[in-house]
């Protein structure tokens, strides 16, 4: 069974802690701060609950799913089952917070028999060993690294690592939160020019005055589920599901070519309570067709996806219409004789016989039924006997409509 990061030690957020006055005047994102590794004395609070159910869901989800090929180059060596062991994490990722601009990496720990392949994601998406902004590493005791050394706003994010052998599979995952230089809780600069350093504030009452301001904090929204693409017939119904994670809680906006879309008959913008977000659009015109855009704001940032949607025409409908209808027939008894017309409609039509208030469904060896791709429909009857004799009544059904027509037959009993 694939372990849960669950508990407060896999829940933890570093709010890094400028250092002493003697290193006050190191500029913060310069090469000589330190980030990614804790400082001694620092201070850990909890991700939300809310945070912690998405962390938990993507480990749910990426466990139980396909994988692209590991960048490790590490052939599973056969392993008696008695000796065999699953992944489990020796020491798990932790969270980060820091400024865009500085470098931070990520390390765990993981251990397996045999040695597990590692695969790393971001927000769910799987991390190209061969990306040029992530560099990944791995130690042969095990340690396992992801390092960027200048983190913009889009590594804000939730950062999974995942191991993986024959005996199961094991992930754990690490929040960063980048904060915009020029965002709120900027170090202000003092007459000097340089930082002036500034404590963080502890959410604990007991750790000062009551008085103190709470330490908010924000996380720019991110879309955990996004749909791509999508051609919808005109007339049908169209759904475009989403999910984002963010605190506060984002607001979504959706955009058709750039214009605002207000919800209205035809518009529905809903939210369930698994916090899935959902544009419905019934029924779909061409007026419907474009490139749409869900934004997604809080008071961290901003954050959006685009798809494009193709409005297939539909087919203009037109009800059945006879254009030779059946005809009143006798025929001598014994001889075979066939009830004919020809129909058009759009879509084909469906065909359905009656001989006086009796259906007929199928075909037997004397009566059958025919119809060729060109409207041309049959009752061929082989040797026609007197119970033969009546009115006999064709249907030709679509979605705009039906039409029927009627005709008699007649068997006249032959003289030798």
């Amino acid at each position: 069974m694939a372990r849960r990061l669950l508990g407060a030690d896999s829940a933890t957020v570093f709010n890094i802690q400028e250092p002493e006055e003697e290193t006050a005047n190191q500029e913060i994102g310069s090469p000589h701060a330190s980030v990614g590794n804790p400082l001694d004395g620092q201070k850990e609070y909890k991700v939300s609950s809310c945070e912690q159910r998405l962390i938990s869901e993507i480990e749910y989800r990426l466990e139980r799913s396909p994988v692209d090929e590991s960048g490790d180059e590490v052939p599973y060596r056969d392993v008696p089952v008695e000796n065999g062991m699953a992944p489990f994490f020796e020491m798990k990722l932790k969270h980060y917070k820091i400024f865009e601009g500085m470098p931070v990496t990520f390390t765990c720990r993981v251990a397996g028999n045999p040695k597990p392949k590692i695969y790393w994601f971001k927000d769910g998406k799987q991390i190209s060993p061969k990306s040029d902004h992530y560099t990944v590493q791995r130690d042969l005791d095990g340690t396992c690294s992801l390092h960027t050394t200048a983190s913009t706003l889009e590594d804000d994010g939730n950062y999974t690592i995942m191991a993986a052998n024959p005996q199961g599979r094991v992930s754990c995952t690490g929040r960063l939160m980048v904060q915009a230089v020029n965002q709120r809780g900027r170090s202000p600069r003092s007459p000097s020019g340089h930082p002036h350093v500034r404590r963080p504030r502890s959410r604990s009452r007991d750790s000062g005055d009551e008085n103190e301001p709470i330490q908010e904090r924000f996380f720019r929204p991110h879309f955990l589920q996004a749909p791509g693409d999508l051609t919808v017939q005109e007339g049908k119904l169209c759904r475009m599901d989403c999910k984002v994670s963010g605190l506060p809680t984002p607001d979504l906006s959706w955009q058709l070519d750039g214009k605002p879309i207000r919800p209205d008959s035809a518009h529905k913008m809903l939210v369930r309570e698994n916090g899935v977000h959902s544009l419905i659009i019934e029924p779909v015109t061409s007026r419907d067709a474009g490139i749409y855009t869900c934004i997604a704001t809080n008071r961290a940032g901003q954050n959006s996806f685009s798809l494009e949607l193709v409005v297939a025409a539909k087919e203009a409908h037109k009800p059945p219409v006879f254009i030779e209808k059946l005809q009143n027939t006798g025929v001598a008894d014994g001889y075979p004789v066939r009830l004919e017309c020809r129909v058009s409609g759009v879509p084909p039509p469906q065909i359905f016989w009656k001989k006086e208030n009796e259906s007929l469904t199928h075909s037997t060896d004397r009566v059958s039924m025919h119809q060729d791709n060109h409207g041309y429909i049959c009752l061929l009857i082989q040797g026609a006997t007197k119970e033969d004799a009546g009115w006999y009544t064709v249907s030709a059904k679509n979605e705009a409509g039906i039409v029927s027509c009627t005709a008699r037959l007649d068997v006249y009993i032959s003289r030798h």
